[in-house]
């Protein structure tokens, strides 16, 4: 396969992805995208980072009927936000060249944006389960009309209670869909979807079976957890860009404050944060604005995020499937990759099985950060010493009675005026803002 052009696609879609520099289909996208056009049912297995968008997404606009309103042709549905608006913002521009349009649907936002564009019109919906089934409740929409649907990340789908809402979903759309299903996996949950959803569907895989660990060093570091905070902000000076990993809300929101009080530009991502502190601590951490995100799980898959030199599980994660997923947000296109574990001594056991689950064996050593590469990074935030830009102290404007100061975002240390000091981060980092007179947080909940 030579080009883009050599597909049966219109040769509008041609150019566009020859404007964005996209001329030559990844694997994935030549496995896939002639199928897809003959419209046939497609199970796919293939990893993050593999080139997914285009090979449902040019089939897709290719095939999609012009809409009419609150009745959208095709849809796509998404686990996350993120991923909901990162497949949006590569098939926007792609799907104007075909007189398309894409709208995005997901929770923690406003409904009227999205109940304007259905009533519109919208041809292609990007979605996520809970409120695209909120808005069927709400008879905002109709599915009826959809005659092809992907199911991206069907495995995470699964992983995060989705299915139920999917197979909803699903039945609902019309009954000679042309059904398209992406997943890492194709096990238990995910290969019911298949059963009952696909239609004498052609399978791919694309790449390995299982997420590779192989390319990246792996570091079990054992530690108190009054020292966590010191070794991170030593990795972090020594390797650059990176991501933390906690187990809960709080915690991001806790680690996020400490880091920049020591110095580190961060952003923080959790479940608990608007979509648009969610956007902006991936738009500031993808730009190099920030450079370390601290999150939760929900941006372990999914999110495909370039130039990660080392991912730090600065909480364990649950298990060996987790300890995958977050770990591969480094290493990635054939890059140098670090992966290291902060483990107390209670946590050894876990570590211990975690390691047998993904097939690695690894002594729990003392941190050593003299050991560490020197991995290639942008020194962005860091001064001329290689050591954090340390914040200069300011008073701290107060909201209510009694409670934290005021934060832009949920987080970081408070906005200042005048200069004086790091400049406001965006993204949740610290404790959320109480209103009122101090009232008890509601943040310790583990969910993403």
């Amino acid at each position: 396969m030579a080009g883009f052009s050599d597909f049966d696609i219109s040769p509008n879609l041609v150019q566009a992805l020859e404007k964005q520099g996209l001329t030559k289909p990844f694997e994935v996208q030549v496995e896939t995208i002639p199928e897809a056009i003959l419209g046939k049912d497609i199970c796919c297995r293939a990893p993050t980072g593999s080139g997914k968008t285009l090979a449902f997404g040019i089939p897709l606009l290719e095939r999609s009927k012009k809409a009419t309103s609150r009745h959208p042709t095709s849809l796509i549905l998404t686990p996350t936000r993120e991923l909901a608006e990162q497949i949006r913002n590569v098939l926007s521009p792609l799907a104007k060249s075909v007189d398309r349009d894409v709208i995005s649907i997901y929770g923690g936002t406003s409904y009227q944006p999205q109940l304007r564009g259905l009533k519109n019109g919208v041809d292609v919906v990007v979605a996520c389960p809970g409120r695209l089934i909120d808005l069927l409740d709400r008879n905002s929409l109709s599915l009826d009309h959809v005659d092809l649907v992907v199911v991206d990340e069907a495995d995470r789908m699964a992983d995060m209670g989705f299915i139920k809402p999917v197979r909803t979903i699903l039945s609902k759309c019309s009954k000679k869909c042309q059904t398209i299903l992406f997943s890492a996996t194709l096990d238990n949950e995910v290969s019911e979807i298949v059963r009952l959803y696909l239609k004498n569907p052609v399978n791919i895989g694309v790449g390995p079976k299982d997420i590779s660990i192989d390319s990246m060093q792996h570091l079990f570091w054992s530690m108190k957890d009054h020292g966590k905070v010191t070794i991170a902000v030593e990795v972090i000076s020594k390797c650059g860009r990176s991501m933390l990993f906690c187990r809960t809300r709080a915690g991001v929101d806790k680690l996020g404050k400490k880091m920049y009080e020591s110095g580190v530009s961060n952003s923080t991502l959790h479940g608990g944060l608007s979509q648009g502190q969610r956007d902006r601590s991936m738009k500031e951490f993808s730009s190099g604005k920030s450079i370390a995100l601290i999150c939760t799980d929900v941006a372990a898959r999914g999110i495909d995020i370039e130039g990660v030199n080392c991912v730090i599980h600065y909480d364990p994660p649950e298990d060996g499937k987790a300890y995958k997923h977050r770990s591969g947000r480094t290493a990635r296109a054939g890059s140098d990759g670090l992966v290291i574990s902060f483990v107390q001594k209670s946590q050894q056991k876990s570590y211990a099985q975690i390691q047998k689950q993904v097939g690695i064996n690894y002594r729990f050593k003392s941190p050593d950060i003299g050991s560490l590469p020197q991995l290639d990074f942008e020194p962005g935030e860091l001064n001329k010493k290689g050591n954090p830009n340390k914040s200069r102290g300011s008073k701290r404007r107060r909201s209510g009675r009694g409670g934290p100061p005021r934060r832009s975002g949920g987080g970081g240390p408070p906005r200042r005026s005048g200069g004086g000091g790091p400049p406001r981060r965006s993204g949740g980092g610290g404790p959320p803002r109480r209103s009122g007179g101090g009232g008890k947080r509601n943040n310790n909940r583990s969910k993403n």
